[in-house]
């Protein structure tokens, strides 16, 4: 979240930012399907994976964009699971359904559009005296929720 020169969260960068991300995931959902549906016009609709990546793989070009695309997304969701644990983040599932079934494309912006809503709220929820919230270290997500204060060890 942008925050203005006072250090107070500026909603509308904010905002503009959701808008962004969202309009990103539309894209990201159309476009790759568009071309589906052509390789289906194409090849047949048998769901052929094979050939599929086949021809994702038919010259040197593809190949480095299929690599290329393949590290990066493993790299990338990996961290979309870690940040969802981290900012407690609800819609995970869905962001991983739309990864796998529709496209990466849409998957990662709307994350980042949840992530975004995320910590608005929790900017918000900091500003109206609900204790210091902050995202939690990474690693295994705690049983609390992020302004509820930490049992006192014995």
């Amino acid at each position: 979240m942008t925050a203005t020169p006072s250090g107070q969260p500026d909603r509308r960068a904010s905002s503009a930012l959701q808008w962004l991300y969202l309009l990103l995931a539309v894209a990201g959902a159309v476009l790759p399907w568009l071309a589906n549906l052509e390789f289906i016009q194409a090849y047949g609709a048998t769901g052929n994976l094979g050939l599929f990546v086949r021809l994702a793989n038919d010259n040197p070009a593809a190949s480095s964009l299929s690599r290329d695309l393949a590290i990066g997304a493993t790299a990338v969701l990996i961290w979309i699971v870690s940040e969802s644990r981290r900012l407690q983040m609800r819609g995970l599932v869905w962001v991983l359904l739309s990864c796998f079934t529709l496209a990466f494309a849409c998957g990662a912006p709307l994350f980042l559009y949840l992530r975004e809503r995320r910590l608005a709220e929790l900017a918000q929820s900091h500003q109206r005296g609900r204790g210091p919230v902050q995202p939690q270290p990474m690693g295994n997500p705690p049983n609390r929720l992020p302004s509820e204060p930490k049992p006192e060890s014995n």
